[in-house]
């Protein structure tokens, strides 16, 4: 069977299978075996052992469990709820104000845990209530938390960062560092638009006329609830910027740094460490088990010659490299909507890096362009992620259906974002030249 056939039949047999709504590591192992019995040779079914073992002495993937704990810590200690009351206290008489403050809370948490759902759970639950207590518009209130919530896809420490470096095997420090300004970027989008939707539609943003006005000195108060998560994200990102610690040892740091902050509130408990570390290997086995499946069902591919096929006929394209890269973009933004984000990484990755390399684009800024099309997959309607961790929270009077025009003006941000690093790669580019290796 010629390897242009086999390129189609495993991508058709993916899609098949996913619709039927299988888990995607048992999809993907299963082809993975199913070809190579096929159309190879029963032997060669030793490349999805060696995959595994690969898989199980990875230390760079050491890191994911450590930032997933250090999340869960945070997430049930409290922290999150006091750096919402800090934030009412300093936006709150801001028209517009409850929502800038909920994009900034939400770059904190990304900057501290790098998980979306936690994000977004998070402030579905505090910060909607209170925005539609205050008349906010519930487009623009469950909007602004689905969009903030993502940018944990992308701000340090993400998992799906390092998810991406290990299986594009570049530096995982340089990857996370990457993140920080594009995230910046992103949230200075959501900021502005917030901004001025609540200057010119004052109806959407109501300024708020039942609080008592809060002294400079009230502010000031509120601000010490700022140093933990401060201290925390200095440890994780300050260690790996100044090259003192690696991702792994930084994740590590962050861990200890999540637990003084829980005994900081006296949360701090056998029974929360146990719940976390429970919860921990269960998100981490389903990461692993993806990734074997995935690392497995790529090796197939690419020696049966698909890979091979799939970069001899984009070569064979007349176009413009960028036609090339937003059609790969376009693709991530599908898979968003349909798989997890490190499914994703782990099946497309290595099919597109060889094309990136090709058309002779950097492999760090292709990564960040990556983590922000997989962004726009998370809050594309109908089946985005963030969608549906915030229908969890949503009050009764509220549908899906507002949620999804919420979503579209922060989608159509996203992709200005994504145009202004295609058009200034350095933005994700210069931070990583400067760190200390």
């Amino acid at each position: 069977m010629s390897a242009n056939v086999i390129l189609v039949a495993m991508f058709a047999g993916l899609a098949v299978f996913l619709l039927t709504g299988l888990p995607v590591a048992f999809v993907l192992g299963g082809l993975s075996i199913l070809f190579t019995v096929l159309f190879w040779d029963p032997n060669a079914l030793i490349i999805v052992v060696l995959q595994i073992f690969d898989t199980m002495r990875s230390e760079s993937l050491l890191a994911i469990p450590l930032y997933i704990f250090m999340a869960l810590l945070l997430q049930r200690s409290g922290v999150i709820e006091d750096l919402y009351r800090a934030m009412e206290l300093w936006f709150g008489k801001l028209r517009g104000g409850l929502a800038v403050g909920t994009v900034l809370i939400c770059v904190v948490m990304a900057a501290m845990t790098g998980v979306v759902g936690a994000a977004v759970t998070a402030m579905g639950i505090l910060a909607l209530p209170e925005m539609l207590r205050r008349g906010y518009d519930p487009k623009l209130a469950t909007g602004t938390i689905c969009a903030s919530g993502t940018l944990g896809i992308l701000i340090p420490p993400s998992i799906l960062t390092i998810v991406y470096a290990v299986t594009a095997q570049v530096s995982i420090g340089t990857m996370l560092i990457a993140g920080i300004v594009p995230g910046i970027l992103l949230a200075t989008l959501y900021t502005g638009y917030i901004l001025v939707t609540a200057w010119l539609n004052p109806e959407k943003a109501p300024a708020p006329e039942d609080l008592p006005d809060v002294s400079l000195r009230d502010k000031l108060a509120a601000l010490p609830t700022l140093i933990l998560p401060t201290a925390i994200i200095v440890m994780v990102l300050g260690s790996i910027f100044f090259g003192i610690a690696t991702p792994t040892e930084a994740a590590a740091v962050g861990v200890a740094g999540a637990a003084l902050a829980a005994a900081t509130r006296r949360n701090l408990s056998l029974t929360l460490l146990l719940d976390a570390s429970a919860e921990t290997l269960k998100a981490t086995a389903m990461i692993l088990w993806i990734t074997v499946g995935a690392k497995a069902y790529v090796a197939i591919f690419t020696s049966l010659g698909g890979a091979d096929a799939l970069l001899g006929a984009i070569e064979s394209l007349e176009v413009s490299p960028y036609l090339v890269l937003a059609a790969m973009m376009l693709i991530l933004v599908f898979l968003g909507t349909v798989l997890d984000e490190i499914g994703i990484i782990l099946l497309t990755v290595p099919v597109f890096l060889p094309v990136v390399r090709t058309l002779g684009f950097d492999e760090v800024w292709f990564g960040v362009l990556f983590a922000m099309t997989i962004q726009m997959g998370y809050i594309s309607p109908p089946f985005g992620y963030t969608l549906f961790y915030i229908k969890a929270t949503l009050p009764p009077q509220l549908s899906m259906s507002t949620v999804y025009r919420g979503i579209l003006p922060f989608f159509l941000l996203q992709l200005v974002g994504l145009l202004i690093l295609v058009a200034v790669p350095k933005l994700a580019t210069f931070l990583p030249a400067m760190m200390i290796n």
